[in-house]
């Protein structure tokens, strides 16, 4: 692949991640009005009737192929958000995406065998001991938390490989239609938790900026930067997201990290630049 041909692909993903996590710092202020889960909903609903009506979707022809990756895809989504919004309403939000990036790093270097590998293994451990409770310095941490967390990490891998598939050959009506089943997903849980209060005019506005910031901008520029580069490189790009938010937090929410927490979130982040840089060299390129 040429370096030319992946500079657009690259700033897209960029543009998307720094939108991603402005919108995550400030969706922490509807939780006192609806909840984790009923941002949740109010963030993917907006957006998908943005994305709907923007790309028309229903205008496109899916095989059953592309259907069943949509499907994946959207289901991926609607569990990330409603776990990551359930996490970073118990921890800081640059623990939160430190601690998910966990999943796809576990998955990059899973059948690892060369020893370089297990530097990348041990650094990521390191980091994540470190932004544990039982670290001496690393202050008071919700053990649920830290298991949505997690579990936001698994479901993030799910978007990367299924959102790489439903996107090829694809554009940003596969965007719409993701995040249109996601919404459907994380509808009832948003109106089993703040019901009527989804529909105060006060929130709608910050609800609406949330939207655009953490799903439909950042979802419509994966969507097309994803078929064209490797997935490799696209892990190496998003490693950048727990520094990210750990600046939005302390910028927009006042969020401060022990020196121990901000060591954690730099061990992973090298972590997984470094285990997926290593990984990529091993594989054959791409072909452009």
């Amino acid at each position: 692949m040429r370096p030319s041909s992946i500079i657009l692909p690259v700033t897209l993903i960029a543009l998307g991640m720094v939108a991603t996590q402005i919108g995550a710092s400030l969706a922490k202020g509807l939780f006192p009005a609806v909840g984790a889960s009923g941002a949740t909903a109010l963030r993917l609903t907006l957006a998908a009737l943005v994305l709907l009506a923007l790309f028309r979707p229903w205008r496109h022809k899916l095989d059953a192929r592309q259907w069943r990756a949509v499907l994946l895809y959207g289901a991926a989504m609607g569990a990330m958000n409603l776990l990551f919004y359930g996490a970073i309403a118990r921890i800081p939000l640059g623990i939160a995406v430190a601690l998910e990036f966990t999943g796809p790093l576990a998955v990059a270097l899973a059948g690892s065998r060369k020893p370089l590998d297990f530097v990348w293994i041990a650094m990521a451990l390191l980091g994540f001991v470190a932004l544990l409770p039982f670290g001496k310095m690393s202050g008071a941490l919700d053990p649920f938390g830290i298991a949505l967390a997690l579990a936001t990490g698994i479901c993030w891998a799910g978007y990367i490989v299924f959102g790489q598939r439903a996107g090829t050959g694809g554009g940003p009506h596969i965007a719409a239609l993701g995040v249109g089943l996601a919404a459907i997903i994380a509808l009832p849980f948003g109106i089993a938790e703040a019901g009527m209060a989804l529909i105060d005019p006060a929130i709608l506005p910050i609800a609406l900026g949330v939207a655009l910031l953490s799903s439909a901008i950042p979802y419509t520029l994966d969507m097309i930067a994803l078929p064209h580069i490797p997935t490799r490189l696209f892990s190496i790009l998003a490693s950048a997201h727990p520094g990210l938010a750990a600046i939005a937090g302390f910028i927009i929410l006042s969020e401060r990290l022990s020196p121990s927490q901000i060591a954690g979130i730099a061990c992973i982040v090298l972590a997984s630049i470094g285990g997926t840089a290593t990984i990529a060299r091993s594989q054959s390129p791409p072909i452009a």
